[in-house]
């Protein structure tokens, strides 16, 4: 590689990571729904039609960010009370994002659409169905499933305002009803 074909790629590289950068923070500050793709850009500092160059549309960009904020480490399952509280407080800072409304109804767009079913099922339904083999249950894809929806349509349900309770209730509260409910492990494994 030349000299002059250097300064491009470290020039696209640092846009790519300005642009994850700031979708990261504005996720966290003000939610997927409330963060724009010019809002973005200008974080970044750069054009944020550069969004669709670099990851192709806002859904795919919050896959992304989920990758670099995680890595490609197996994360526990939902039914241990730490990942579970993680799920459920991202859910809570960010609102509803792709990776709970994919659980829930398509995405209008098909890439997105598969990447973030890719991510919903390596992220949250594959480490479920690993722990059900091990346990020797029955239909663990099943059970992971089912398991996978009812916290995604919870989480999704907070933000709907249909439910009063649920709504109202503090994040710590859903975690240890959706534990005691699902029959999850507490701190300590004390369920």
């Amino acid at each position: 590689m030349s000299g002059a074909d250097a300064g491009p790629r470290r020039n696209s590289a640092r846009t790519r990571e300005a642009l994850l950068r700031a979708a990261t923070e504005l996720f966290s500050e003000r939610g997927y729904d409330r963060t724009t793709i010019r809002e973005i850009g200008e974080r970044a500092g750069v054009d944020p039609a550069l969004i669709a160059r670099y990851f192709g549309s806002k859904p795919l960009l919050y896959v992304e960010v989920l990758r670099a904020e995680h890595g490609d480490a197996a994360p526990d399952d939902l039914l241990t009370e730490p990942r579970l509280r993680e799920v459920a407080e991202r859910a809570e800072r960010r609102g509803p994002v792709p990776l709970l409304r994919v659980a829930v109804q398509p995405l209008s767009d098909g890439a997105a659409q598969d990447a973030t079913r890719a991510a919903l099922r390596s992220r949250l339904v594959d480490p479920l169905r690993a722990r059900f083999a091990r346990e020797g249950r029955d239909r663990p894809g099943l059970r992971a499933d089912v398991l996978v929806a009812a916290v995604a349509g919870v989480l999704l349900a907070r933000h709907s305002g249909a439910f009063e309770d649920l709504a109202d209730a503090e994040v710590d509260e859903v975690v240890d009803v959706l534990l005691e409910t699902l029959g999850g492990e507490g701190p300590a494994g004390d369920r």
